[in-house]
This record gives structure tokens, sequence and C-alpha cells, in this order.
């Protein structure tokens, strides 16, 4: 009887190998990213699904408990769009998204990855307006979005992130007032640039938005 039951598990994991992916969701995740992407350069043709977990593929950094802790596809030429999935890797710490064609907007769901300490976005064409969810990312002490087509106004919850240290928001068309709370005095103004800001707020009045 053991005999037959070792060959049937060993049909079914030849026959069914998404089955040992199917229990991890950062692999999940960051299979459901490469489905979103065009990769000319077949950069992400070492992500193969049917590995226990992604720690092998290229662009892909884990700790030693096999968590995924950075993701680098910096000027990778990719495009393509972001989708809600990324919020799945609980762990990371580093994201490097920078210099490729991606569209589309943020997801709110990067706001849930509490353990992220840089996020690098700048130099695509992103759209539509910056995630009030990142006022949740509080380990967070670099945040580039520059160079992109960001909408709106800065959400004021950035403002409560007290360990960044870099902040840069230019070459985008935001709009309202920039913010002089929390670290944002220490910003320089090069970090707002060629945006449609009206200047920064007065201290001690509630910023006038509205229309923005």
């Amino acid at each position: 009887m053991a005999p037959f039951i070792f060959l049937s598990l060993l049909f079914l994991f030849l026959h069914y190998p998404l089955l040992s992916l199917s229990t991890n969701p950062e692999g999940n995740a960051l299979h459901a990213l490469r489905s979103r992407l065009f990769d000319p350069n077949n950069v992400l043709q070492s992500w193969d699904p049917t590995l226990v977990n992604p720690c092998t593929w290229f662009h892909v950094t884990c700790d030693s408990n096999n968590h995924v802790i950075r993701l680098d596809l910096g000027n990778s030429n990719v495009s393509g769009t972001l989708g809600p999935e990324l919020g799945q890797l609980q762990h990371l710490q580093f994201l490097e998204l920078y210099r490729n064609d991606l569209t589309g907007k943020i997801p709110e769901e990067l706001g849930n990855l509490k353990s992220l300490i840089s996020m690098d976005l700048y130099d695509n064409k992103l759209e539509g307006k910056i995630p009030k969810s990142f006022g949740k990312l509080k380990s967070l002490k670099f945040l580039r979005l520059n160079s992109n087509k960001l909408t709106g106004s800065i959400p004021r919850e950035l403002t409560h992130l007290t360990d960044l240290k870099i902040l840069d928001v230019s070459n985008n068309d935001l709009c309202g007032t920039i913010p002089v709370e929390g670290n944002f005095e220490s910003f320089p103004m090069e970090s707002f640039e060629n945006n449609r800001f009206s200047g920064p707020e007065l201290k001690g009045l509630v910023p006038y938005d509205f229309g923005c």
C-alpha cells in the first residue's frame, strides 16, 4: 500500500505543480505582477510559478525565513500596471520600480506594506492621486514619486511619517498647498517643483485645497 500512496503523491506533484505555489501568498503576488507586465527583455524569465517560493527568482531578495524583502525591477524596460496583490508582500522593505513605463494608478494596497523602508516609483507614467494609505507606512524613510503624471494634493497623512527622510514628488501635476507639518519643513523645495502648488501652507491655518 505504501508504494501506491507514494506513486499517487508523485503523480499529483508532477501533474499539478502549481499546487506548490498556492500556499505561498508572496509568490502568488509576484506572479500576479508578472501577468500584468509586458517584459520585452525577459528580465522576469526566472519567475517560475511552479517553485515553492520566489526566493530563487532574479530581482527578488528574501531573508533567512524565505520572506520577500526586496523587489528590484528598476530600469528594466517593463510596462503595464500595478495591482493590489503587491499589498500581500507583508515583509517587503524595498520596492524599486523606477525608470520603467508603468501606467495606471498606484494601488491603495501598497499602504499595507508595514515593513517598507524605501519606495522608488519615479520616472514612470503613473497617474491618479497619491494614496492616503501611505500614511500607514511608519517605517518608510525614502519615498520617490517624481516624474510621473500624479494629480491631486499631497495627502496630509504623509506628515505623520516621522521616519521619512527623503520625499520627492517633483515633475507631476500635483496641486494645492505644500504641508509644513512633520518632516515636511526639512524637505528642499526642489522636491516639489514643476507641479501646480500654490505654495507652502501658512502655519496655524487649515490648507485650502478644495477644487485642486
